[in-house]
Formats: structure tokens, C-alpha cells, sequence
């Protein structure tokens, strides 16, 4: 295998049903799939690891999948967070540029942003994502970039993306034990709008949820901004545990009977279609109602819905969505879910495939794939933003150098 290259892109999404490796190449500056890998997770418990031993296996599994398809060595890769533990909260704050107008600087926007920032925060939390929402200049509103205008006030409306400051460092931990070093962390549902959610949905104001074995995250846009983010403990596996526990099946036969036949939309099922179950240890195969198995899903998708629907209104933004909802995730596959969301949240709702890169394969065009694409695209924007700082920094230090011969 050739060393790990800087043109690779490695990122790690451990889910509480599967773990995915996720590797991409920078080819002439645009993203080329070149490997994946995934195993079934172990050691997790409602969307955070519980057991590290279990869980770095797993990674470690679904990395050494990814290194021999890539033929790379891969040393490093960035990392999603999720799980019930994730929150956000709005901030403002501003600095003062002194009795005269000046130009804004990249610095004066970093000292705004500090100053929103200095919330408090209790000590097990985590910083994610600091996320400018809009500058004011001046008392001027609406502005997202205000380098190289002139003022001297500079404020920020500020959205800080906060997890569980232990929950974050086990899946670091896991990461390190199966060989990779951790550059970033991402919230799963920022990665999953950024492989799914268009730029004119971001400004009309959107809310995607990425549905989760364990979780549901969900991140809100208005005018092109994060205004919300959070985390809901429902996801995929209650439903399929609603289905065991109420067909007395196991959670294996429970998860394909969902995905075969399971409707949230009990009317959406014919009254005479029947279903087939397995048989058990100790007794004869059996059938049931099809419309049995949409009983038992139906108040699980509305608890879901209703759910979302309040955190959304506490959050303030729920008028806002005049683009609607988009679901993805491995949970957004179930049947009638879209139209249990419409008639809750009345708001149009679908599903949201991720943008494919070149050379990937169609089986990874998936809802379950969204977050993990997501991260690629996110790691690729923020390292080429990085870069062009990093150029202009080094033009005005040549600027300098060479006025001062």
C-alpha cells in the first residue's frame, strides 16, 4: 500500500447501526470517490458509545475495508458527532474598531465571534460549530461577509453547535485505537444538509433531519444561516423495537417486516393484505395483518413528528420553514413517513438523496449515506477556505517584507 496521501480525505461516521468509512481524492481540486468501507456497530447505546473496546473494533473494521479498496494507508480522518446529547444555542456580541472608520479585517471578525462565543457553557460541553448567522456594521443588518467594508462597530449573531464534551472524546478514543488520528468532528446533521440540502432551500428556510438507528439530529437554515440545531432520542431502531416487542418477533425479522411492509399510514395498507411471519423456536410460522404492523408504527412516527414540531417552535423557527423539511438518514426510508410529517408540520417534506460524487457507486446514493458524503464535501469547503487564507495571509506578509527593503 502507498503512504497516506494530503490529497486523501478520510471521514468516519459511527452510527449506532452501522460504521462507515468514507474516502475521497482531490483530483484537478474537485472530490473523487475512492474507497468506503462498514461494518455493524458495537458498544453503542442510544446513539454514544458505551463500551470502547466493541466500538473501536468496529471502526477499526470498516477502516481496514476502506484501506484495502483505496490501496492507502489511512492515517487520519474527520469524525461525526451525534446523539441526543448535541444542543445549540444563539449568541451575540460585537467589538468596537475605535472612534474612526476603518476597513474590516479577517481579525476583526475573528474578535466579534470571540466575543459572541463567551457564553457559559456548563463544563461537559463541547464546542462543535460556531456558526455566524449575520454581521451588523454599523448597526447595519444582513451582512455575511464584512471583510474589506468600512465601519467602526462590528457585531455577530452567532449559532454555537455544542455536544457532550465526554461523548465527543469516546469516539476520538475509538478513532485513535483503530489507527486514525482525528483532524475535526462535524454534527452529523450539518454534514447530512451539506450533501443534500440546496442553496435556495437554505435561504427560504429548510429543516433537515437525519434519521438515525438511535437519534434523530436535525439542523434549521433561514436565509442562508444555521438557525437551530438538536438532537431527538427517537430514531430508526424504536420502530423496529415497537414492531418486536408487538409481534413477540425478534428484532432481526422486526427490522425486515419495517422496511418490507411497515406503513406509518394504517390507511394506506389494504384491510385484507396479510403478512407472513417466521417461524419461532417453538412454534409454527404465523400471519398477521399488514395493517397490524402500520398500528404499532403509526404513534411512533407521530411521537416523532410532534416532537420535532415542539423543539422547532421552542426553538423559534418553526414559521420559517418555507422550504419545508428534508429527511434523510436510514430511518427516512420507512413508507407513509412523509406524509405523517406533512400532515404534523404542514409543511411540504421529502427525502433527501446525497449529491453523488465522481466514481461513486450508485449503492452508496442513499439516505443512510447522506451524513457521511456530507462530511467529504464539508472537509473538502473548509480545507480549500483554509488554503485561501492561509495564500492571503502569506501575499500580505510578502507585502510587508517587500516594503520594508
Amino acid at each position: 500500500m502507498s503512504q497516506n496521501s494530503d490529497d486523501l480525505i478520510t471521514v468516519l461516521d459511527a452510527g449506532s447501526a452501522k460504521t462507515r468509512v468514507l474516502v475521497a481524492e482531490i483530483h484537478d481540486g474537485a472530490l473523487r470517490y475512492r474507497a468506503h468501507g462498514s461494518a455493524i456497530s458495537a458498544g453503542m447505546r442510544k446513539g454514544v458509545i458505551s463500551d470502547l473496546h466493541p466500538a473501536a473494533k468496529a471502526i477499526n473494521q470498516a477502516a481496514t475495508e476502506a484501506e484495502q479498496m483505496a490501496h492507502a494507508v489511512l492515517a487520519n480522518c474527520v469524525v461525526g458527532v451525534g446523539g441526543p446529547h448535541v444542543r445549540g444555542v444563539n449568541s451575540q456580541g460585537g467589538v468596537s474598531l475605535g472612534g474612526r472608520l476603518r476597513e474590516i479585517t479577517r481579525e476583526d471578525v475573528r474578535a466579534a465571534v470571540d466575543r459572541a462565543r463567551s457564553v457559559s457553557l456548563p463544563a461537559d460541553r463541547e464546542v462543535v460549530h460556531l456558526l455566524p448567522q449575520q454581521f451588523i456594521l454599523d448597526e447595519q443588518p444582513g451582512i455575511h461577509d464584512p471583510v474589506g467594508m468600512i465601519g467602526n462597530r462590528l457585531e455577530v449573531n452567532l449559532h454555537i453547535s455544542t455536544c457532550s464534551a465526554s461523548a465527543a472524546q469516546s469516539v476520538i478514543t475509538c478513532a485513535n485505537k483503530a489507527g486514525l488520528e482525528v483532524l475535526d468532528t462535524v454534527f452529523e446533521a450539518i454534514a447530512a444538509a451539506e450533501s443534500t440540502v440546496s442553496a435556495d432551500e437554505r435561504e427560504l428556510g429548510v429543516c433537515l433531519a437525519d434519521i438515525g438507528a438511535g437519534s434523530t439530529e436535525l439542523v434549521v437554515f433561514f436565509e442562508g444561516a444555521v438557525a437551530h440545531t438538536a438532537s431527538l432520542p427517537i430514531g430508526g431502531d424504536h420502530f423496529t423495537n415497537d414492531l418486536a416487542v408487538g409481534l413477540h418477533t425478534t428484532v432481526e425479522e422486526a427490522e425486515f417486516l419495517k422496511l418490507q411492509y411497515g406503513n406509518c399510514v394504517v390507511t394506506s395498507v389494504p384491510s385484507g393484505s396479510e403478512v407472513e411471519l417466521a417461524p419461532g423456536e417453538n412454534g409454527p410460522a404465523r400471519v398477521v395483518r399488514q395493517r397490524y404492523l402500520s398500528e404499532i408504527l403509526e404513534p411512533r412516527a407521530r411521537e416523532l413528528f410532534h416532537l420535532l414540531r415542539e423543539n422547532l417552535r421552542q426553538g423559534g423557527v418553526l414559521e420559517a420553514l418555507g422550504a419545508g423539511c428534508v429527511f434523510t438518514g436510514g430511518g427516512s426510508r420507512l413508507m407513509g413517513l412523509l406524509e405523517v410529517a406533512e400532515s404534523l408540520l404542514h409543511v411540504p417534506a421529502r427525502i433527501g438523496y446525497p449529491v453523488p460524487l465522481s466514481r461513486m457507486p450508485e449503492e452508496l446514493i442513499q439516505p443512510e449515506f447522506a451524513a457521511a458524503v456530507g462530511m467529504l464535501l464539508y472537509s473538502h469547503r473548509t480545507r480549500v477556505l483554509r488554503a485561501a487564507e492561509d495564500q492571503g495571509l502569506r501575499a500580505k506578509l510578502r507585502a510587508i517584507f517587500a516594503g520594508s527593503v
